[in-house]
């Protein structure tokens, strides 16, 4: 069993920061890649910001605003979220590829956690 915790959303005024954590735990061999995807209302989930042993990529509307970083030890993802804007209001959803013992590779997500950004 895998369990996927985001934390750290809430409610924030336009300009304001906040930062999410993600941790991953129970039988993992190894994580392959970590990510945040978001979803707003009526909308589909998209990639917000990925990192793996090659580095991070970033959705364009989110490029110089957020930084997504790992601690490989504590199975943890970070983003971090500089200037939020309204449009960056959605439920986010942090997803890990995880390696278990049995060498089978698959995707688990969180529970999502809200961010909600007032204009």
């Amino acid at each position: 069993q895998v369990q996927v915790v985001e934390s750290g959303g809430g409610l924030v005024q336009a300009g304001g920061s906040l930062r999410l954590v993600c941790e991953a735990s129970g039988s993992i061999l190894s994580i392959d890649t970590m990510g945040w995807y978001r979803q707003a209302p009526g909308e589909r989930r998209e990639l917000v910001a990925s990192v793996d042993d090659n580095g991070a990529t970033y959705a364009d509307s989110v490029k110089g605003r957020f930084t997504i970083s790992r601690d490989t030890a504590k199975r943890t993802v970070y983003l971090q979220m500089n200037s939020l804007k309204f449009d960056d209001t959605a439920v986010y959803y942090c997803n890990v590829d995880v390696i278990s013992y049995t060498y089978i590779r698959r995707p688990y997500w969180g529970q999502g956690t809200q961010v909600t950004v007032s204009s």
